[in-house]
Parts: structure tokens; sequence; C-alpha cells
């Protein structure tokens, strides 16, 4: 049986080769992710099952949308089987996202990824990206100026609880 200090370093170990696989823009993503692979995006992101889906509907559409990423990851953490981190790809708007064409502009791309490694391998991955920040620097606000920002500039008054 494996003690917890040596899974939390297998568990970051094994997800730091992945990342570093991405950073690569490698196309074969099977050695770091378990065959019952799951991806489980925020709103906007969906839902993958398996490393085929997850490349076919995640990984491939952000490469086409976003060129000349460079991936800041900020912290990584780890604790027994689980590792996360959160950061932002820095990148070029080159194809569509989100139904606008590309822009040519560059993004920050905020994220935060939390994965449950399995036999040296990544089982399950729930990310939330933030795709509204995205949308807002390529020109969409999503939240049409209602968004909470306005309290926080002084453009509007927070509601209060009766």
């Amino acid at each position: 049986m494996t003690d917890h200090a040596t899974q939390t370093a297998e568990s970051l170990a094994a997800v730091k080769r992945m990342e570093e696989g991405l950073a690569r823009n490698e196309m074969d993503m099977t050695k770091y992710f378990h065959e019952d692979f799951v991806w489980r995006g925020n709103q906007g992101c969906g839902l993958k099952k398996g490393v085929e889906e997850f490349q076919r509907n995640w990984q491939f559409p952000i490469r086409a949308a976003f060129t000349e990423r460079d991936y800041k990851t900020e912290h990584f953490m780890a604790d027994g089987e689980w590792a996360a981190c959160f950061g932002h790809i820095e990148a070029t708007h080159s194809g569509e996202f989100m139904g606008i064409p590309a822009t040519g502009k560059r993004v920050k791309i905020p994220y935060m990824d939390f994965w449950r490694v399995e036999d040296g391998r990544i089982a399950d991955n729930p990310v939330s990206v933030d795709f509204a920040s995205v949308m807002m620097q390529l020109g969409r606000d999503v939240f049409e100026g209602h968004g909470w920002e306005t309290y926080d500039r002084g453009d509007a008054q927070p509601a209060k609880p009766e």
C-alpha cells in the first residue's frame, strides 16, 4: 500500500507530465489519461467522456481557436490521489470561439484544474475555465453590463437582504 505522501507526490508528478505534454502540443494524450477518463467543465465547456471525446470536443477546438499559447500555472497543490492548479493561458485568438470570428487579439484564459489520479494516469478532471472573461476580452459582455463588478466600481449599489 502506498503511503499518503508518496501518493501525493505521484499524483502531482502525473499531472505535471500531462501539463508538459499539453505545452508541447502533443497529439497522443492516452499515456496521461486513464481509459475511464472523464473531463467535467463548467457551463460553456461541457462534459467529455474518454480521451477521444476530450480531444475532439475540447483540446482540438481550443487549439484551433487560440494559438501561440503560453501556459502560466500560478500554483500546483496535491493531496493523496488529487492534484490541482490554477493559472491562465496567454494566447492569440486565431480561430472562431463561441461564435466570435478570429480577432488576432492576445487574451488571458483563466482556469482552475482538479485531477484525480488512478494507476499513474488522470481518471477524473473537474475544470473551471473563465470563458466569460475571455469573451469580454473579445468584445462580448455575456453579463450585458450587469456583472457584479459594477458594485466593485461603484457604478451600482448591491441589494441587501430584508
